[in-house]
């Protein structure tokens, strides 16, 4: 059988300028309104950085590979995955975001489960992020996905 190696890619059209688009991924003061709940600091080439989603009891250790400012991020989940953010600018009010996830393991089952539940969670910070920058709203999404699974404190 042949091993599968997907691509997940998910995009989106945030209508905020590139720089602040970029800066919500970075400085988990931003981060923690749409995507994880807790962070260790802010992402920095080389640093290893620790995010938690405290709803769920589950964190992950990443390292940041590479940053290019207002360009382009890249990361190594714990589990080996690579996570890689491009930021183009599109017009001065306008960034464009592709994130794109490769490196899944196990069986092709494995695999594409991780994959399909990559680009659900991808799609989801992009929607959750889009919604705080453009209408200073807080959707909720990464809480709200799984109620059922949250843990007691």
């Amino acid at each position: 059988m042949t091993e599968i190696k997907p691509v997940v890619q998910a995009e989106m059209l945030i209508r905020r300028p590139v720089e602040e688009v970029f800066e919500a991924f970075i400085d988990p003061e931003i981060t923690t309104k749409f995507w994880f709940t807790k962070s260790s600091g802010r992402l920095e080439a080389g640093r290893r950085i620790r995010w938690d989603w405290e709803m769920y009891g589950v964190s992950d250790e990443i390292h940041v590979l590479e940053i290019e400012p207002n360009k382009r991020i890249r990361i190594e989940s714990s589990d080996g995955t690579q996570t890689e953010w491009s930021f183009t600018s599109r017009a001065e009010q306008e960034a464009f975001v592709t994130i794109t996830n490769t490196g899944f393991s196990g069986s092709n089952e494995d695999i594409v489960n991780q994959a399909l539940d990559s680009m659900g969670g991808y799609t989801m910070v992009l929607c959750a992020l889009k919604a705080l920058l453009e209408h200073d709203i807080s959707l909720n999404l990464v809480a709200d996905r799984a109620p059922d699974a949250h843990v007691t404190q």
